[in-house]
């Protein structure tokens, strides 16, 4: 029988040779984001054990009566978005040994949920939590908010209460950075649209380093109200590693599959069939005749659950390539803290690399380069400072 194979491109049987996000990006390694503050708005979230000692407060906002030091410590099926975007960004791979840390794995967290009680994020929920934050940035020192979440309508009212909201964040010094949506439609919708967020496209890197395999990703692109083209910037948005939701099935799949990815030994198999025969919906004749059949539904189910490894997928989306850039905006701001949110915004797209062959209108100013816009940082003597908070 063949040996199993993870479904991301350049895997290698026996091998776990999914990229981090701080290699296919070339973010420097001596940045964590210590001292920055990122608020996370999005569906549900789960205190997974990458976050562990720096998540400053859980807010429930699924309704108007907002609830602050919620607890979060079920997974649901709802927290596994929040979870993902978090940790992408700000994880430090305790579960993988370190290999899948977030480039900004020393700062800290203030994390939102929004999924209203219908289970669903409409605009009405995202304005509720960026209300929030106005109220209370300055006491939890909030530098960042990710919005890994998309409003319901383009609109070219600048009184769109969205677009007020995430202006006032950024009058206030507080850089918004939100997904630019996965349709590859031209059409934009708050909060992606605010002229004032740094709205981040994709790119599919094909987990290599050769940027002659990269290619742009299915993002949405288009204009914001005031005629501002939109995306900012992208970044990898696909085949990154993101924790898979503890206690769940895929969880409990991924223990029994995972090891199959590292040896062919039949020990192995016989223990993934004996315990997960039924959700695997294999037969009992399985468990002692290991067919190509049987040997077909396993491979299957690693490729169904994109399994990296026991505790971690592979994921994609604009969802995904935002809080790669919210992390690389943290080491911008550990290397110099007064940057203003029109600084940070010049310095990336400064530095950032363009795709050949594809249009501004669809990458904005290029790929995401940490190490320039980091080293142009290092560079600068003065730079413009945060508007008094005091």
């Amino acid at each position: 029988m063949p040996l199993f194979t993870a479904n991301y491109p350049a895997s290698e049987p026996g091998k776990v040779t999914l990229l981090s996000t701080p290699e296919r990006t070339g973010a420097p390694r001596n940045y964590t984001g210590k001292g920055v503050v990122i608020a996370f708005v999005d569906a549900g979230f789960y205190a997974h054990p990458d976050l562990e000692g720096r998540v400053l407060i859980h807010v429930d906002a699924t309704n108007e009566h907002i609830v602050e030091d919620h607890p979060f410590d079920t997974a649901h099926d709802f927290s596994w978005h929040g979870q993902m975007t978090s940790v992408i960004a700000a994880g430090d791979g305790r579960l993988s040994g370190g290999r899948y840390r977030g480039i900004a794995s020393d700062s800290q967290l203030v994390l939102i949920k929004v999924m209203n009680e219908r289970y669903e994020v409409k605009e009405g929920d995202i304005l509720r939590g960026l209300r929030w934050i106005l109220d209370h940035y300055h006491r939890y020192h909030i530098n960042i908010v990710n919005l890994s979440v998309g409003g319901d309508f383009s609109s070219d009212d600048p009184h769109h209460p969205i677009y007020e909201a995430i202006r006032a964040l950024t009058t206030a010094g507080i850089i918004v950075i939100a997904a630019a949506g996965n349709r590859g439609t031209q059409e934009m919708v708050p909060p992606a649209s605010a002229p004032e967020a740094i709205t981040v496209g994709g790119i599919d890197d094909h987990n290599s380093l050769d940027r002659a395999l990269w290619k742009p990703y299915h993002s949405n692109y288009g204009k914001a109200y005031d005629g501002t083209s939109k995306p900012d910037i992208s970044a990898p948005a696909m085949w990154i590693a993101s924790p898979i939701l503890p206690t769940t099935r895929v969880a409990q799949e991924a223990l029994l599959l995972a090891p199959l990815l590292k040896s062919g030994d039949t020990r192995l198999i016989k223990r993934a069939l004996r315990e997960g025969r039924a959700e695997f919906g294999i037969k009992r004749r399985g468990l002692f005749y290991h067919d190509e059949k049987v040997h077909a539904i396993l491979q299957e189910r690693i490729h169904a659950h994109k399994i990296v490894d026991a505790y971690y997928q592979h994921v994609d989306g604009t969802s995904v390539a935002t809080p790669i850039v919210t992390s690389i905006v943290a080491q911008m701001l550990e290397a110099k803290p007064d940057l203003t949110p029109a600084a940070i915004r010049i310095i990336l797209t400064a530095t950032a690399d363009p795709l050949p062959d594809v249009s501004h209108e669809r990458q904005g100013a290029g790929v995401i380069n940490p190490a320039d816009a980091i080293a142009a940082i290092l560079k600068l003597s003065t730079s413009p400072t945060r508007p008094n908070e005091s």
